[in-house]
């Protein structure tokens, strides 16, 4: 607390707080748009194919923005960006449910797609500059908050769903604590000053590709963002046509993925440190098997919610420890690798869950997550010989995350 010019005390708040802030909210609004997904599915009267290809609006979107979008970010600034990267996809996904076709949400998602790549330039960035100044580790942290704003935004939208509120309400809702209180926070920030090592960064995110010897890191990565995604955006949707559940049952599918996930996130560093990465990320992608394994082939729902949270905690800490043996290779700069492996990335994360969609549709919706099965067994073979023992450098355990599409 500080004292302002009147003698009045006011509240100080953290510029890596406000960040965390950013995460948390941006997940709130996208996993309440993925809460909602059943009910959207039933307005748009599509089938689970049809959505998947409505969804992959968001791809298309951020893909444009990750790629051109550094430079508007750089010239707006940190804060600026904020306000119309955080505020402005749950204003856009809370007319969703309002509108009259799926072309049309297909286009609004475009307009979110965006929003996100430029949000997710902004943050990263900001805390690249941040950790610099200050010598701190915010990144990983961060990042966690995503997860958990997924967690709480997914629990609470199962219970709502069970209430009865209709997905306008409910997304209305949603943006208007958003806006009232990420805007508030955004509103007090500061830009951090640049730096010579984050502006590199920023353009290697733009025009690195991965090369040979990056392979076997970009498969590790890709097993864990197609478990990513097939639990996000597909969770709620397979417990009610194989199950027939109630609404609260259904959305647990999702909360419990995104709990595990952000419980593991967050806690995963001390586990690297004394187990090291290879045994670590061979440990939950073997996870994220059985669970994808038990949702494939459950006869109930209380093994099909097993999964998802073993799915969720296996593909929690993967990324970061495949970022980081990208950034330790000597072949090429760092910058260059780290951002090869996350602009790469975001394919996996945003196309697959629509590819997914088209495999419920024409054979069945188990079928979907059985699918995963063979890249997680090549993501576990990567594991083997391209993820070292020793001791991460970093002494936060993992590396900072380049760009993610999800946190």
């Amino acid at each position: 607390m500080s004292s302002g010019p009147h003698g009045m005390a006011r509240l100080t708040i953290a510029p890596q707080h406000r960040i965390y802030a950013c995460f948390f909210f941006f997940a709130a609004t996208i996993g309440a748009l993925m809460a909602r997904l059943p009910d959207i599915q039933t307005h748009l009267g599509v089938s689970e194919g049809q959505l998947g290809l409505t969804m992959t609006g968001m791809a298309l979107g951020s893909l444009i923005s990750l790629t051109v979008g550094s430079p508007i970010v750089e010239k707006l600034g940190f804060r600026l960006t904020a306000f119309f990267t955080t505020l402005g996809p749950a204003i856009l996904i809370s007319t969703i449910p309002w509108l009259p076709n799926a072309p049309a949400v297909f286009a609004v998602l475009v307009t979110v797609g965006l929003l996100v790549g430029a949000l997710e330039i902004n943050l990263n960035v900001e805390i690249d500059r941040l950790e610099t100044h200050t010598g701190g580790h915010y990144m990983n942290r961060a990042h966690g908050f995503w997860s958990v704003g997924f967690f709480i935004t997914a629990l609470f939208g199962a219970v709502i769903r069970q209430s009865d509120v209709s997905a306008g309400l409910h997304l209305g809702l949603v943006a208007l604590i958003v806006i009232t209180a990420a805007g508030y926070l955004i509103y007090g920030a500061t830009n951090t000053p640049k730096t010579a090592r984050s502006q590199t960064e920023a353009a290697g995110q733009r025009f690195a590709f991965p090369n040979r010897g990056l392979l076997p890191l970009c498969l590790i990565g890709f097993s864990a963002f197609l478990v990513e995604g097939a639990g996000i955006d597909w969770s709620a949707i397979y417990m009610r046509d194989v199950f027939a559940v109630e609404p609260l049952v259904g959305g647990m599918g999702l909360a419990l993925f995104a709990f595990f996930m952000a419980v593991m996130r967050l806690g995963a560093d001390p586990i690297v440190r004394r187990y090291g990465p290879r045994k670590v990320a061979m440990g939950m992608l073997t996870a994220a098997g059985l669970g994808a394994l038990l949702i494939g082939l459950t006869p109930v729902p209380e093994l099909a919610l097993l999964g998802f949270a073993l799915m969720g905690a296996g593909c929690s800490a993967v990324y970061p420890l495949a970022v980081s043996a990208a950034a330790q290779r000597t072949d090429r700069p760092a910058a260059v690798n780290v951002a090869a492996i996350g602009q790469v990335s975001v394919v996996v994360f945003f196309l697959a869950p629509p590819l997914l969609g088209f495999v419920a549709e024409f054979i069945n919706i188990r079928a979907s997550y059985l699918v995963c099965l063979p890249l997680l067994a090549a993501g576990l073979w990567a594991s083997s010989f391209a993820l070292g023992d020793r001791k991460l450098a970093d002494a936060s355990g993992l590396a900072p995350e380049p760009l993610p599409p999800h946190g």
